[in-house]
């Protein structure tokens, strides 16, 4: 239960920061939070990260679907077997892309708002994924072995 408050959570919370930034905002303002430091501005992002793969919904499409699926699969099949972080992590990146790809079905693109200038444009959706992924890098190097850690018997 608590994996799935999360992920539509995280979707909802996404969905409406992106939509405030769509009706109020032309594509490409900028309006300064911290001037040169921290902005949000509207970007139309038709690719993979940063950019890549534009217009190619080959990448941009059928891999994240094939990504989340997978991730799902293996969250339902091990969800008694691996600790509350990895579920946790892995319900950030299944959140995060689908986020991302409601965007990308509905509109063609992502809207990304996130600027502090040194660094493309992002999201919410993509702090999700970006956060799971280091914790699974974090759990895979620093192993839970504690038994309260365990997911086993949880009522997810």
């Amino acid at each position: 239960m608590t994996i799935t408050i999360i992920i539509f959570a995280l979707i909802l919370i996404d969905q409406i920061t992106k939509y405030l930034i769509r009706i109020n905002f032309q594509e490409g303002e900028t309006l300064p939070i911290i001037s040169d430091i921290f902005h949000l501005t509207y970007v139309r992002n038709r690719g993979a990260a940063f950019s890549i793969f534009e217009n190619i919904e080959i990448v941009t499409i059928l891999i994240p679907i094939i990504i989340i699926v997978l991730t799902m699969a293996f969250l339902i099949h091990y969800k008694n077997k691996t600790s509350k972080a990895m579920l946790i992590s892995m319900s950030l990146i299944i959140a995060g892309g689908l986020s991302n790809l409601i965007d990308r079905v509905i509109f063609g693109y992502v809207t990304d708002m996130i600027d502090f200038r040194f660094f493309p444009v992002f999201n919410i959706a993509d702090i999700a994924v970006t956060l799971g992924c280091i914790f699974i890098i974090i759990s895979i190097f620093i192993p839970f072995n504690g038994e309260n850690d365990k997911a086993e018997g949880s009522k997810e």
